[in-house]
C-alpha cells in the first residue's frame, strides 16, 4: 500500500451532516472511512452523486450505533453488509468491510471482515477502491492513485476473474474508461470485457438498461459505443444496434451546441433512437431492457418521427405547423435527428431546435360543443369539421381568436346548408 496522503477535505467531507455520521460510528474506536468513487472524486475535484463508507464493524453494530446518536438506519442490503444511514438532508451507504465467498456473475455471497486490504481486493477497478479518512488521509491498496493520474480504468488482480465475478462490470469498464480514460484502453481489461461479450444474457435488462443508459448520457458516448462494438459487447446487449459512428457524434455535438445556444440539454434518448435499426419496435427495446412504461412512450415517439426535409426549416409557416404537430419535445428531436443523418442543415436545424426552448403550445380556441351549438349532430362529422377549423387556424399563424374561429365556423355551417 502507498503511504496516506492528505488531500484538502471538500466541502460534503466536512458539512454537518457528515460529522455527525462520523461521530456516530466511530464512538466505539471503530475506524471509518470515506470509500470508492466520493474518494475518487475528490481527488479529481469533483462533487460525487453518493457518499459511500466503510467501517470494519458488523451491520448490526452499524445500526446500534446510529441508533444511539438518534440517527435513521434503514438495513437496504444488510445480507451483504450494507445499512443506509439517514442523516437530513443527507443519506450515506455504510458498509461493512468484506471478502468474496462465492460469486456467479450475478450476485455474490460475501463474509464480512475487518481487514482494508482484502477489502479493497474484492472491488472493481483500481480507482474505485481508494479510502480516505476524514481528514482527508487518503488509503490506495491497489495503486489506484497513479491510475487516476494517467487516465488508466485497470481491473484489479487478474481482469478475467474479476469480470467473472459480476458480468456487469464489463459495462462499467466502458463506461468509467469513457468518463476517466485517457487515451488507449487498457489492453488487458478490454481483452477481458470482449472475452465475456457472450455471458452478457446472464444479466437482468434492468441492470445492463441502468448502465446503458449511464454511458449514452455521457459527453463522449459515441467514443464508448464505439469500443464497445468493437468489443462484440453492443451486438450482446442490444442486438437491435446498427451504429453509425459518424451520425452519433454528430447528434451528440448538436445537443452541446443546442444546450450552449440556451436550448435544452443533451438528452440520451435520441441517442438510443440513433443506434437502433430502421425496422426496431420500441416494444422490442422496452422488453428487453424493462424499460418503463414512459421511457417506452418517449422511445415509441422517437422511431415514429416523420421524415424532416430543408423545405420545412426555411419556411417559418411550415415549421410552426410542425412544431405544432409535434409538439416541442418531438420536433427538437427530428430536427436533430435529421442533421445527424444529414438531411437537414445542420446550422438552420441547431437554430430551429433553440427555439423550441420555450415554446408554449398554443390552445385552438374551439371544442366540439361549439360543433354541436352550431347545429351539428354528434358524429364523426363533428370530429372531422373540429380538425378542418384547427388546421385553417393553424396555417393562420395561429392568431385567430375565438370570435374568428366562430365566425369560421358559421361560414362552413352556411356552406353546408347550401350544398
Amino acid at each position: 500500500m502507498n503511504l496516506p496522503e492528505t488531500i484538502p477535505p471538500p466541502d460534503w467531507m466536512t458539512a454537518a451532516p457528515t460529522r455527525s455520521l462520523l461521530a456516530a460510528l466511530g464512538a466505539g474506536g471503530a475506524s471509518v472511512r470515506f470509500v470508492g468513487g466520493c474518494v475518487r472524486d475528490a481527488i479529481l475535484g469533483l462533487r460525487p452523486a453518493d457518499v459511500d463508507v466503510a467501517t470494519p464493524e458488523k451491520p448490526e453494530q452499524v445500526i446500534k450505533r446510529l441508533q444511539k446518536a438518534g440517527l435513521k438506519a434503514v438495513p437496504t442490503g444488510i445480507e451483504h453488509g450494507t445499512v443506509t444511514a439517514v442523516v437530513p438532508p443527507a443519506t450515506f451507504q455504510v458498509t461493512t468491510l468484506r471478502r468474496d465467498v462465492s460469486t456467479d456473475g450475478r450476485h455474490a455471497t460475501v463474509a464480512f471482515g475487518t481487514d482494508w486490504a482484502e477489502d479493497a481486493a474484492r472491488r472493481d477497478f483500481t480507482i474505485n477502491a481508494l479510502y480516505a479518512d476524514g481528514e482527508g488521509r487518503v488509503y490506495d491498496f491497489t495503486d489506484g492513485r497513479s491510475d487516476l493520474a494517467a487516465g488508466i480504468v485497470r481491473f484489479i488482480g487478474d481482469p478475467a476473474q474479476r469480470v467473472a465475478e459480476d458480468y456487469l462490470r464489463v459495462l462499467r469498464f466502458f463506461r468509467f474508461h469513457a468518463r476517466f480514460g485517457k487515451g488507449a484502453p487498457d489492453a488487458a481489461s478490454l481483452a477481458a470485457c470482449a472475452a465475456a461479450a457472450d455471458r452478457l444474457d446472464r444479466l437482468s435488462g434492468e441492470r445492463i438498461r441502468d448502465e446503458l443508459l449511464k454511458i449514452l448520457i455521457l459527453p463522449n458516448a459515441d467514443e464508448a459505443v464505439a469500443l464497445m462494438q468493437q468489443s462484440g459487447v453492443l451486438a450482446a446487449i442490444l442486438p437491435q444496434a446498427q451504429l453509425d459512428m459518424p451520425a452519433l457524434s454528430r447528434l451528440i455535438r448538436l445537443q452541446t451546441e443546442v444546450a450552449s445556444a440556451g436550448g435544452s440539454d443533451p438528452d440520451l434518448w435520441p441517442r438510443l433512437a440513433l443506434l437502433l435499426k430502421s425496422n426496431t419496435s420500441a416494444d422490442d427495446i422496452a422488453s428487453r431492457l424493462k424499460l418503463s412504461n414512459a421511457q417506452r412512450l418517449r422511445l415509441e415517439g422517437l422511431l415514429s418521427l416523420p421524415a424532416f426535409e430543408p423545405g420545412m426549416l426555411q419556411d417559418e409557416t411550415t415549421f410552426r405547423l410542425t412544431l405544432y404537430r409535434l409538439g416541442a419535445e418531438r420536433c427538437r428531436d427530428g430536427l436533430l435527428l435529421a442533421a445527424a443523418r444529414q438531411t437537414v442543415d445542420e446550422a438552420e436545424a441547431v437554430m430551429r431546435a433553440v427555439a423550441t426552448a420555450n415554446w408554449q403550445r398554443p390552445i385552438f380556441p374551439l371544442r366540439g360543443a361549439d360543433i354541436l351549438a352550431a347545429g351539428f349532430s354528434p358524429s364523426p362529422t363533428v370530429s372531422a369539421l373540429l380538425k378542418e377549423l384547427e388546421s385553417w387556424w393553424a396555417a393562420a399563424g395561429f392568431i385567430p381568436d375565438r370570435e374568428a374561429c366562430l365566425a369560421r365556423l358559421r361560414e362552413r355551417v352556411q356552406l353546408t346548408d347550401s350544398e
